[in-house]
């Protein structure tokens, strides 16, 4: 059936017979994506614990975007204030 060959088959012989490319350039890829989520999931988790953002730490927790979510949430979204009335009421 094909879809047991979907989940029977080894992820990186997969991708590389779908690409046409070598066993150890499938890992090389596979590894390469890897390190780059893991970086900027890092970057994301960090600077949303430092900003006390408890919602979007758990959404960048739980999401895996392939670092595309944790960018824009460190070039866009933390960059906005969320907290504009909390902030007026903790400075009276």
């Amino acid at each position: 059936m094909v879809g047991e060959e979907l989940f029977s088959a080894n992820p990186t012989a997969l991708l590389s017979s779908s690409l046409g490319i070598s066993n150890n350039f499938a890992i090389a890829i596979i590894f390469i994506i890897t390190i780059w989520s893991l970086a900027w999931k890092g970057f994301a988790l960090w600077k949303s614990a430092m900003k006390k953002n408890k919602v979007w730490f758990v959404i960048l927790l739980i999401v895996n975007t392939i670092g595309i979510l944790e960018i824009l949430y460190i070039y866009v979204f933390s960059e906005m204030n969320f907290n504009k009335k909390y902030n007026k009421i903790k400075k009276k």
